[in-house]
């Protein structure tokens, strides 16, 4: 699968922080980059060097350029061969060095894009890595608010009019941050993590029935608003009626997971309902959720008092 991102495009938004510059660029030969291999693994994206397992961006860095020049003429055509391939999309030379004219030469010929930069190449191949790895990461889009509770991402979800964004407005004024409404968008940048953000258009912005569009940073400050956050709690809500009465676990609650971008997310169930304060029962929510990370369970513990207090009464007998 390929993206829409360019190495022009690339060169472009981090042209400032790392020089980057374009030496040369056959825009009808590049190609986008893309977003995962063909097994559904992770690519090898950007590194130092490499033709055992090829980058897709080949850094040249004073270390590699050394070594190059080193080689004499049959060693270095060898390895240009290895080089040049489908998979290769750039090749970029760092620390503002020349670009070997060998090397320059193979890349117009065959319309890889090549690159020269001013920055180190420790600090070009950290932060394309950061920048790709989010950039490149598979997305999709889910319904709900987005919100940071308690240093913690909490989608909440549910069906329409059930009152997501009333919450999410109740919580922003108890403290807590908006992360995105409506249609927040998630990736998988790394295979244990999910990131949640917003929309550019919908940025800073929540709709609440009534009120219309509220513009959350304007009325509340920065701190209102979070630009990213992981997601590591999924909070349904559904209002409560005979059927979910049934289904409702007194002890454990309704704790499940949801999948997203094929990672399971804890999930839970809030019901809704006239009178129960639904900002406190969230806070409760995500308080529980990290002692049940720290290996502590509420239900597990007041089972083992009621041992306790039976074998007490045994005892006794």
């Amino acid at each position: 699968m390929s993206s829409n991102l360019s190495i022009a495009e690339l060169a472009e938004r981090h042209g400032a922080t790392l020089g980057l510059e374009i030496v040369h660029l056959d825009p009808e030969r590049a190609h986008p980059l893309p977003t995962e291999s063909t097994a559904g693994g992770p690519l090898p994206l950007v590194g130092h060097l490499n033709v055992v397992q090829p980058n897709r961006i080949q850094v040249f860095g004073p270390t590699e350029l050394d070594w190059w020049a080193e080689r004499d003429t049959a060693d270095r055509r060898s390895l240009l061969r290895q080089l040049i391939s489908d998979d290769l999309f750039a090749i970029v030379v760092t620390d503002a060095q020349n670009v070997p004219a060998d090397i320059a030469d193979a890349a117009r010929r065959h319309g890889i894009p090549l690159l020269r930069a001013t920055s180190s190449c420790e600090q070009l191949v950290s932060t394309l890595r950061h920048f790709l790895n989010h950039e490149l990461a598979p997305r999709t889009t889910r319904h709900g608010v987005f919100i940071d509770v308690l240093g913690t991402g909490v989608l909440l979800t549910g069906d329409p009019a059930v009152g997501k964004s009333e919450l999410a407005l109740e919580l922003v004024s108890r403290g807590h941050s908006l992360v995105a409404d409506d249609a927040p968008e998630f990736s998988r940048p790394a295979p244990d993590t999910i990131d949640g953000e917003s929309t550019p258009v919908l940025k800073d912005f929540l709709e609440v029935r009534g009120l219309g569009v509220l513009n959350i940073r304007s009325m509340y400050g920065d701190a209102a608003i979070r630009h990213r956050k992981r997601l590591q709690l999924v909070l349904h809500l559904a209002l409560l009626n005979e059927s979910l009465r049934d289904q409702l676990d007194r002890l454990n609650g309704n704790i499940g997971q949801t999948e997203i971008l094929g990672l399971g997310i804890p999930s839970m169930t809030l019901p809704v309902a006239p009178g129960r304060n639904l900002a406190v029962l969230v806070e409760a929510a995500v308080r529980n959720f990290l002692l049940l990370r720290r290996g502590y369970t509420a239900a597990d513990d007041l089972m083992q008092r009621q041992r306790q207090a039976l074998d007490g009464d045994t005892a006794c007998d």
